[in-house]
Order: C-alpha cells, then sequence, then structure tokens
C-alpha cells in the first residue's frame, strides 16, 4: 500500500510540475526559489499521498462487520515504527531548511561592483523610488512613482517606509520583503525578461491597500539610458508634461480623472472636485490633503508626504498638469 501511496504520489508531483501554477520568471532569482517551491510541494504531495493511502488502506481493512457493536481489539505500540515516522520527518524538515539556507545565500549573491542601488519608499498608499543622484545630471537625485530597471544587471533594493508596514513584491521577480518604518530593509534582483510587471503590496496596510499598485518596467541597456535622459528632459521642465506623468503613477490608481484615464475610486473624482479651483488649492489639497476632505470619503487615506516626496518642482508641474485637466483657475 505504501507503494500504491507513493506511486500516486509520483502522479501528483508530476501534475503539480507540468501545470503552469506560478508566473512566468521574471528575474534570476525566480529560478531559485522556484526550485525551493517545487522541491518542497514534491515532498508534502508525497507525504500526503503516502498517509492519505494508508489510511484508506486502514479503513477498509480494518471496518467493523454490520451489526459488531464490540469494542475494537486492544492495540499496543510498535516502538520501531514510532522511530521511522519521527526520523523521516526530522530529515525531511532539515533537507528544506538546508535547501532553503542555499538558495537564499545564492539569490543574494550579486556583483556588489555592477548593481545598482535603488531606494524603494513606501508610504499609504503609494510608492516611491529614487535612483542613485549620478543619473541625474548635477547630483540631483531622480525620483519616481514607477519603477524601471535595466534588463541583465543585478540591483539592489533598500526599503523603508514613511508610516506603517508594507510589503514591496513584484510576482515575476519572486523577492518579497517587508517596508517597516525606522528600518532599512534590503532584498536583491537581476531581471532575466523585458516587459512589464505588477509591483504589489501584500501586506494589509490600511483603506487603500488594495489599491498600493504600481509597475516595474525592466528596459534593455538603450531603453533605459533613453528612460533617463527622458527624466532628465522633464525634471528640467517642470510643467504639466511631468505632472501628468507624477499623476498617473502616484495618484491614478485612487483617483478618477478623465484626462489621464484614470478611474480610481479610493479618493475624490478629480474631474467633479477641481474645476474652478485654484492652484493654491490644489496644492494644499495634495500636501495638506486632510485640511478639507470631501463628502463621503474619510481622513488619513492619502499619503500626508507628498510635500517631502515631491521636490517643489514637481509639485508646480502636478498642479499645472491637473488645472489644465480639469479647467481648474478659470
Amino acid at each position: 500500500m505504501t507503494l500504491v501511496g507513493l506511486a500516486v504520489g509520483a502522479a501528483l508531483a508530476a501534475v503539480a510540475l507540468f501545470v503552469p501554477w506560478l508566473p512566468d520568471q521574471g528575474a534570476e532569482q525566480a529560478r531559485i526559489v522556484d526550485n525551493v517551491y517545487w522541491f518542497v510541494t514534491i515532498i508534502c504531495v508525497a507525504v500526503f499521498a503516502v498517509v492519505a493511502g494508508v489510511s484508506v488502506y486502514a479503513v477498509w481493512k480494518f471496518r467493523a462487520p454490520p451489526g459488531d457493536t464490540d469494542d475494537g481489539s486492544p492495540i499496543h505500540g510498535h516502538t520501531g515504527l514510532e522511530i521511522v515516522w519521527t526520523i523521516i520527518p526530522v530529515i525531511l524538515v532539515t533537507a528544506i531548511a538546508v535547501y532553503s539556507g542555499v538558495a537564499l545565500a545564492q539569490a543574494e549573491d550579486i556583483d556588489d561592483a555592477d548593481k545598482l542601488v535603488v531606494e524603494v519608499s513606501a508610504q499609504q498608499f503609494a510608492w516611491t523610488f529614487t535612483y542613485p543622484d549620478e543619473l541625474l545630471e548635477g547630483g540631483r537625485p531622480l525620483t519616481s512613482g514607477e519603477l524601471v530597471v535595466p534588463l541583465d544587471q543585478p540591483i539592489e533594493f533598500r526599503i523603508t517606509s514613511k508610516d506603517v508596514i508594507h510589503s514591496f513584491w513584484v510576482p515575476e521577480w519572486r523577492m518579497k520583503q517587508d517596508a517597516v518604518q525606522g528600518i532599512t530593509t534590503r532584498t536583491v534582483v537581476q531581471p532575466t525578461k523585458l516587459g512589464t510587471f505588477p509591483v504589489i503590496c501584500t501586506e494589509l496596510c490600511g483603506l487603500g491597500h488594495a489599491t498600493m499598485r504600481s509597475q516595474a518596467r525592466v528596459l534593455d541597456e538603450a531603453g533605459f539610458r533613453a528612460w533617463v535622459r527622458e527624466q532628465r528632459r522633464l525634471a528640467a521642465e517642470g510643467a504639466s508634461v511631468q505632472g501628468e506623468g507624477l499623476f498617473v503613477s502616484n495618484c491614478g490608481s485612487c483617483h478618477t480623472l478623465a484626462e489621464a484615464g484614470t478611474d480610481g475610486q479610493t479618493g475624490p473624482d478629480l474631474d467633479t472636485v477641481l474645476p474652478g479651483q485654484d492652484a493654491a488649492a490644489v496644492s494644499e489639497s495634495i500636501v495638506e490633503p486632510n485640511a478639507e476632505i470631501s463628502e463621503g470619503f474619510q481622513p488619513d487615506v492619502m499619503p500626508q508626504n507628498y510635500g517631502e516626496v515631491f521636490t517643489e518642482q514637481q509639485l508646480e508641474g502636478l498642479v499645472e498638469y491637473l488645472l489644465e485637466a480639469t479647467g481648474g483657475g478659470d
């Protein structure tokens, strides 16, 4: 019966391996993490199959005949069997722990000389990504609400939070790390697939948790350099064209704005509340969101630190864009 259980376990493991349960692998670390996942899955499926097979066999073999109401025969312990079913789990758990530790060390082993450091800042309910100062001329930091990274380059993410606990995760990269206020955590990724992938908060962080989304774009080296040049141009302009990018990456998941094509419901519909507002009122609504709460909405949902996150130039560009998009200031 044990052999039957093992055969069933092997069949179930094969089904688990050949059905695409997981997202596509988008980073070198994803391959390493998936190997650990399937190693543990095969062990668990095999153990379940053996236990279930033995249980079903025992129910069938030792069932009471119809009309038998007597107590069953007395059962005595079996020292040898108890030793076996203690030793086997110890071996399996030890193997899982050792393999997982080795895999984690491999996943975090990157070339420090070639790595790109990106600072990740989380706050209710948005992500902010800051790149090395040298990417922008004049030593100014490059800050974006969208994560853009080059293909095949090791990247170290240094992660922190400005308020509650969040968790940074791109499913295709597999590596997940908490963002904690006052602490800088770390994770590393080497993207191996071009494309656009979701950035997700996986820690329940408040009312707008479900909307705490951004995107990660993986570009080839030429595309990444072109993106950096574009960020330099936008930073130099400081106009509404820059404001549109800031709105889409930081605000679009929570607000509806027809001009930007967003339909967020966490915050007020900007097409309704902004027309007729002047620049000062719009700016105050961004940097002091609790100063005036629209009817039907709650305080403390919108991040309170946009006055610190955005430079004065970025804020002016965002306000200008919103005024143009909604007819405010007319």
